[in-house]
């Protein structure tokens, strides 16, 4: 068996994607921030009969979250699908003119640091398999920047830019790199942004394989 690992396991849709990967077979490692969350998340799979554990890591300490997959990897079986979608702080979305550098420090930490972490720490064992898939679940503003909540603009469109790249240079080797834009945010009452159809789709970047990105939606909202 291999695992769907997560980092930005949470109730709505980081607990719908992982329950749409372990219908498939796959075991389930949720990463995030508090461990008696991911217990609790954990459970709730398991009651379902999805193998699954949680594991406390920042998104933001790269050393945890090596130590998260290691944990996972060894617990739960090899890695072969990572989704890197945690959700960003509020103080993270400032407007432009009032955002300093140091404001930038958390975003870039979260959104850049962290995934580049969590790829080349995975990327060893997606070779060995000779497969995999890297996901990353972004907002509107990693593609249309949004002077309102100006961190998540800079840190998202860096995120973006390291995703195609990764697409562009892992393709040949088998691993699959893929981007979902989610504009307007989980739910509001839209079917095609409700967590369950959500998940339906991240799960279809993994399987079908297609471009690098795709949008939910009207990709100019």
């Amino acid at each position: 068996m291999t695992t769907f690992a997560i980092i930005g396991a949470g109730p709505g849709l980081g607990q719908a994607t992982a329950r749409r990967f372990g219908r498939e077979g796959f075991s389930v490692a949720l990463v995030s921030r508090t461990q008696d969350k991911v217990d609790r998340l954990a459970a709730e799979l398991a009651a379902e009969g999805i193998v699954s554990r949680g594991y406390a890591a920042n998104a933001r300490d790269p050393w945890a979250l090596r130590a998260a997959l290691d944990a996972a990897a060894a617990d739960l079986g090899p890695i072969e699908v990572l989704q890197y979608s945690p959700v960003p702080a509020k103080e993270f979305m400032k407007p432009v003119l009032d955002t300093t550098a140091e404001d930038l420090v958390g975003p870039l930490e979260q959104s850049v640091y962290g995934p580049v972490a969590a790829v080349q720490h995975v990327l060893p064992g997606l070779r060995e398999l000779g497969r995999g898939t890297v996901l990353f679940i972004n907002g509107g503003s990693a593609v249309t920047p949004n002077g309102n909540v100006t961190g998540t603009s800079v840190a998202f469109a860096g995120e973006s830019a390291y995703g195609q790249m990764l697409h562009d240079a892992l393709a040949p080797e088998g691993i699959h790199v893929a981007q979902l834009i989610i504009p307007r945010g989980i739910g509001g009452g839209e079917p095609d942004h409700e967590p369950d159809a959500l998940a339906d789709r991240i799960f279809s970047l993994h399987r079908d394989r297609g471009p690098f990105r795709s949008f939910v939606g009207d990709e100019n909202a």
